[in-house]
């Protein structure tokens, strides 16, 4: 017999439009006037007369429909939940201020709001622009920790997802200096264990196989190179097996890329950003999703940014938005299999 997972009604997954001026708008038209399916009904949080501009910029014919929640997605439209009202035409690409840092975090908010509410089953978020966020009174570094504070979650993460690598980050968004006195055991296993829940529950992987990477080179060298493999990482590791996860490290960061990219591991649990991030983007430029792991809704994100350099000039790809799509909808459906 079905499970009662099987009878809810699959919810409309809500896109954050992002910056106005940013590249945001036109992935979105890109993406809404193409036949990809990306696995679920889509809505837009953000503002109907940008999106109408970014369609003429694009020279794309495709009607903007303004919607609310309970109404019918009209397919061949561009359906948008107007948060606000912009003047379009006075906008300039890639130049953004206060004004459309509010816009941009009361897209964010909405969305959050509504999937708690029961209208939207996940959210995918276009990229936004963090210093004018801030200058409108938001006072996050990004779009994690925004939504970890509106979600009330203590415990969560950053994960970037494709087809062949994916990597969390045990320290986000810190100057690099600052990163070696920011390891603990505590929070390396605490990374370790979300990313093992998350595998299982979010990406139907019933037993994951772990890569810890280390902080220096080759792993340290036996403390030759620094301590923290041994001082910090290894007990965080040697924790995670007691627990039953399986995780092997810490890991000379030089090939563990290439182990977990050809098949060894299903992540690698990585010490700082750009750890992660660089081999990431080698592999997954185009086509990478970032997700927000431990929170209590679904989000996934483009994992690039605002790009304000080529914003309104109709060359950037929505590749990585439709993927950030088709992982929200794979998640959201392996959280309802989850609930039954």
């Amino acid at each position: 017999m079905p499970s009662p997972a099987a009878f809810l009604p699959v919810l409309p997954i809500g896109i954050t439009m992002g910056c106005p001026v940013g590249i945001g708008p036109e992935i979105i038209v890109r993406m809404l006037s193409s036949p990809v399916d990306v696995g679920g009904r889509l809505v837009v949080l953000g503002d109907a007369g940008v999106l109408r501009r970014a369609a003429r910029a694009l020279a794309i014919d495709i009607p903007v429909r303004e919607w609310e929640p309970g109404q019918e997605i009209e397919p061949g439209t561009i359906p948008v939940l107007p948060l606000s009202r912009l003047d379009a035409e006075k906008l300039a690409w890639g130049r953004p201020d206060r004004e459309t840092g509010r816009a941009m975090g009361a897209y964010i908010e909405e969305a959050v709001r509504l999937i708690q509410a029961g209208v939207l089953g996940a959210m995918v978020t276009a990229p936004i622009g963090k210093k004018p966020l801030q200058e409108a009174g938001y006072p996050y570094p990004g779009h994690t920790e925004m939504l970890a504070a509106l979600c009330g979650a203590d415990e969560y993460a950053m994960m970037l997802a494709g087809d062949r690598l994916r990597v969390t980050l045990v320290t986000i968004h810190m100057a690099l200096a600052g990163v070696p006195a920011a390891l603990t055991p505590e929070k390396v296993l605490r990374l370790i264990e979300i990313t093992g829940r998350s595998l299982r529950r979010d990406f139907g992987v019933p037993a994951p196989r772990l890569a810890v990477a280390g902080l220096n080179p080759h792993a340290g060298e036996c403390g030759l190179f620094g301590d923290e493999e041994e001082r910090v990482i290894a007990p965080a590791v040697a924790a995670a097996r007691r627990q039953g996860w399986q995780a092997a490290g810490p890991l000379p960061p030089d090939t563990v890329f290439h182990q977990a990219a050809n098949g060894r591991y299903d992540a690698v649990v990585c010490m700082y950003h750009d750890q992660g991030l660089i081999p990431f983007k080698l592999l997954h430029f185009a086509d990478g999703v970032n997700a927000t792991l431990g929170l209590p809704i679904v989000r996934t994100s483009v994992d690039h940014g605002t790009a304000y350099d080529i914003a309104g000039k109709g060359v950037a790809s929505p590749t990585s938005l439709e993927a950030a799509c088709r992982l929200a909808a794979r998640i959201a459906a392996n959280r309802r299999r989850a609930a039954g």
